[in-house]
């Protein structure tokens, strides 16, 4: 799987999201940017991440994930 695959997938669950995934094989690193967070815990955010990526995760396709996330005004404040 490429990294541009993963963020096709991300992008179509996530629409509101500006997102960013490095990485190759079945190890990624993705940053997901978006006002969608807003009030969720960090937990609830992965979940939202994850749940994009379930069916790969599932079938190993992925196997280890990385995951930042942040509102537009921590992205701004950071």
């Amino acid at each position: 799987m490429t990294a541009d695959e993963v963020r096709a997938l991300l992008q179509a669950q996530l629409k509101d999201c500006e997102i960013q995934v490095e990485g190759e094989g079945n190890h990624f690193q993705v940053t997901a940017v978006g006002d969608m967070f807003s009030g969720l815990s960090p937990v609830k955010r992965q979940q939202l991440v994850y749940a994009a990526l379930n069916e790969k995760i599932a079938d190993q396709t992925i196997h280890a994930l990385t995951i930042k996330t942040y509102t537009l005004a921590e992205l701004a404040n950071r």
